[in-house]
């Protein structure tokens, strides 16, 4: 065979096998993903999520003898806690500072990170400490944690429990029979991969399950066309803490808010940045945090707008813009900050930290009135005390920050994890069925693990029942809760 006759040999040969793989293509846009998927798993429960609310959920559940699949695109679990390093935990006690209604699975992920030396139990934290980045509404009672402890306890209840475990796995497609969620197709390392599923918990943040499977979502706060920023957090260490400490104190008196403006802690060191062009942060403070160690901090004030969470694009752009902020305010630590020249970053989260995105509609709508005026809805599967927090609300700078006002705690009710129009489906966590307003208030981490642990048990029963979330009783969700160790008031 001469080199022509080769040359056109392969190329027939070529183009006959491009056809035949375009024919094949074209023949299976037909198919559904589920069908070009391999069927690969199949559990009576599957939660997709791995964060707070995912991870509570998952093990609430298979303590109760359900067999569970959680599903995490990760590399661990605790999602924000964790990889977005969110810290501390908010408040879970009452609006007097007596009483602590947040319980459960909650009470003892932190009793566990306790006992490694992980965490500062929240009965020992009052408002106005380093640790509440002496802030006093709405700060009582916070709990200093350490990542990478909570992540060996997560995967400690988890092994304990009997959950199956899928890291580095991504939701791609719900699978349907009709209006009734079946599993779900997941992009793993192996390919497209099939779950069969009872019942699903979408524990996304962003509803991502429940907006594919055709649940009714909005997206923010359709009244003010705005999104609550996004911010990327990161902790710092070596920092003389002392020096720190006193040059607040000093300062501690100076406090206030402003035109919905906080300023808080460092503000008076923020002046002297900005009038020296050396600060382009939306913020007029900073909230800093003292942490388990005591030269270790959180720092909680990157503050990055018009984040769509539901974005790609508008997510890589917000991780750039969120670093090129933690590396200014090293910098401003660096320069004005007493007790912080030597400060380095341990670490920064490896993603956003999200307040907003979807929220789905559900049976019952969570208000913001309604928290703030103590109402307990009779199907309350949580009750908590924690402040409606909306920021960006006018301006990129303001935060408007609402305290409950009559009562020491309001409920969460249990139809608010009931997604409308979808069966066999639940919700946990920030994406549950709430108003903007109302989601700012219960979408940190400890309200957000009380939902994960009643979402759990929902599961269970509709399971055991041969029944969907739907047609579960709220009162026997509620029994389960409290031979669990929750508090409903």
């Amino acid at each position: 065979m001469n080199r022509r006759t080769f040359l056109t040999t392969t190329c027939l040969a070529t183009t006959a096998g491009l056809g035949s793989s375009l024919l094949s293509a074209c023949q299976n846009r037909k198919k559904s993903l589920s069908q070009l998927a391999k069927d690969s798993y199949q559990t009576q429960l599957l939660v997709i999520g791995g964060g707070p609310a995912g991870v509570c959920a998952a093990i609430a559940a298979a303590r109760q003898g359900i067999q569970t699949l959680i599903v995490e695109s990760g590399g661990c679990l605790g999602g924000m806690a964790t990889q977005g390093l969110v810290a501390p935990f908010m408040t879970c006690f009452d609006s007097t500072g007596e009483v602590q209604v947040i319980r459960g699975l909650f009470e003892e992920i932190v009793q566990r990170m306790v006992a490694l030396g992980g965490a500062i139990h929240p009965s020992k934290i009052r408002a106005t400490s380093p640790y509440s980045a002496w802030k006093t509404a709405g700060h009582d009672h916070v709990t200093p944690f350490d990542a990478e402890t909570l992540k060996f306890v997560l995967d400690d209840m988890c092994a304990q429990a009997g959950v199956r475990v899928l890291l580095h796995a991504r939701f791609v497609s719900p699978i349907m029979q009709g209006n009734a969620i079946k599993g779900a197709v997941l992009l793993t390392r192996s390919g497209l991969e099939n779950v069969s599923a009872q019942v699903v918990i979408d524990a996304t943040g962003d509803g991502d399950v429940a907006y594919s499977a055709g649940v009714p979502c909005v997206v923010g706060n359709p009244d003010t066309q705005r999104i609550q920023p996004a911010t990327l957090f990161f902790h710092i260490n070596n920092v003389d803490s002392a020096a720190l400490e006193a040059d607040v104190q000093a300062h501690f008196h100076e406090f206030h808010r402003e035109n919905g403006v906080s300023y808080h802690a460092l503000h008076w060191h923020v002046a002297k940045a900005e009038a020296a062009g050396e600060w382009d942060i939306a913020r007029k403070s900073v909230n800093i945090y003292k942490g388990v160690r005591n030269d270790e901090w959180a720092v909680n004030c990157t503050r990055i707008a018009n984040i769509d969470a539901t974005n790609s694009e508008s997510l890589s752009k917000g991780e750039v813009e969120g670093r090129r902020q933690v590396q200014e305010l090293l910098r401003f630590f660096h320069k004005y900050v007493p007790g912080c020249a030597e400060a380095t970053i341990k670490s920064s989260a490896s993603t956003l930290g999200i307040r907003e995105s979807r929220h789905t509609r559900g049976e019952a709508i969570l208000e913001a009135n309604d928290l703030l005026q103590g109402i307990v809805p009779e199907d309350s599967i949580l009750v908590a005390s924690n402040s409606v927090d909306v920021h960006g609300r006018n301006t990129h700078n303001g935060t408007e920050y609402r305290t409950i006002e009559k009562g020491q705690w309001y409920g969460v009710p249990y139809r608010t994890l009931i997604p409308l129009q979808v069966e066999n489906l639940l919700v946990a966590g920030r994406c549950l069925s709430a108003t903007s307003d109302a989601a700012g208030a219960v979408r940190v981490m400890p309200p957000v693990m009380a939902m994960g642990h009643a979402a759990g048990l929902a599961a269970t029963l509709a399971v055991k029942g041969h029944t969907t979330p739907r047609k579960v009783d709220a009162a026997d969700v509620r029994k389960l809760l409290l031979d669990g160790g929750a508090f409903l008031g």
